[in-house]
């Protein structure tokens, strides 16, 4: 027999109905515009590890946006001042307990702000939506990348030997990652090692290692290992969220741009061309600010106590 019902409940369906109200008070109390940004465009992001998904208006190749970054970037450079957007985000073959090709984002950019400016909004954000009636409001930790990693593997992940943080990947991994990059080894172990024993509670790992800096800003930590100002947000052992002091200097996103071209070459992925119309509004001048993204379903299945993302969702992807 045909499944045409909804994979959630009538009672989740209210539940993400408040938590949209909450979220939308919260940054009408605090000033921050609400944007609407075309979820479809003839560019993409180059990240190799995002896979967008294809789509053709008329005789032209477009993309359904794995996020409205490069759009609210362009309306930044323009001048709108703090913003956020609420709305769908598209990203595939990622189908699973916590994924689905479809989902609701949650992004928004503060000017002249830094990014530990922007972590303790997360968290004020965050402890707003979870928040129960007679709890007590979830612990907050905040923690560099550097001390997660130390404190479960014994090593510093931003001057570890490549040839041993490979090694230690394929321990982990129980294969040959002899020939993977310095990223790839340190996400690995990271998810594998390091993640399952954050604390419960809102999480804050920041100080990410430089190369995954992505979108983020370089400098260096108190131990004068360059790090990249990125920082993610974890509740109760799931990520939720990932946040940058955002790179404003044209020539090297351009330079990044090109590295990730290189990168998808050589892993074999679909060649993507650089955005050039987010590359002139960066060359106009992005404005110095702070941006994060949160996953509004991961929030939501804290909240319902949901095993899978199918129970937060109408209809995701298999009954679609």
């Amino acid at each position: 027999m045909t499944e045409w019902r909804p994979g959630t409940s009538t009672e989740v369906l209210h539940r993400r109905a408040k938590m949209m109200t909450q979220i939308r008070d919260f940054f009408a109390h605090r000033a921050v515009l609400e944007v609407d940004v075309p979820v479809l465009a003839k560019s993409t992001v180059t990240d190799v590890n995002i896979d967008s998904i294809a789509a053709s208006v008329g005789l032209t190749d477009s993309y359904l946006q794995t996020s409205p970054e490069y759009f609210m970037k362009r309306l930044l450079a323009s001048g709108s001042g703090d913003i956020y957007s609420l709305g769908k985000a598209f990203r595939d073959a990622e189908i699973g307990r916590k994924h689905n090709p479809e989902f609701t984002l949650l992004e928004w950019y503060r000017c002249g702000w830094d990014d530990h400016q922007l972590m303790q909004e997360v968290v004020d954000l965050v402890a707003l939506l979870i928040a129960e009636p007679n709890r007590p409001p979830a612990p907050t930790t905040k923690l560099t990348y550097s001390e997660c990693f130390t404190n479960v593997m014994g090593f510093n992940p931003h001057s570890v030997d490549l040839d041993q943080l490979r090694e230690i990947a394929s321990q982990v991994a129980s294969g040959d990652w002899s020939d993977q990059s310095r990223a790839n080894c340190l996400d690995l172990i990271f998810s594998l090692r390091v993640e399952p024993t954050l604390p419960q509670g809102i999480v804050v790992v920041h100080d990410y290692p430089q190369c995954q800096a992505a979108l983020a800003q370089i400098s260096k930590d108190s131990e004068d290992d360059l790090v990249s100002r990125r920082f993610e947000v974890f509740l109760d052992g799931s990520e939720i969220g990932n946040g940058y002091l955002e790179l404003t200097d044209p020539d090297e996103q351009i330079a990044r741009f090109q590295t990730d071209i290189i990168q998808r070459n050589q892993a074999d992925r679909p060649v993507v061309s650089v955005d050039e119309k987010f590359v002139a509004s960066l060359t106009h001048g992005l404005p110095a600010c702070a941006g994060v993204a949160l996953g509004v379903d991961r929030i939501l299945m804290n909240i319902s106590q949901a095993k899978t993302i199918d129970q937060v969702l109408t209809f995701a992807w298999p009954r679609c």
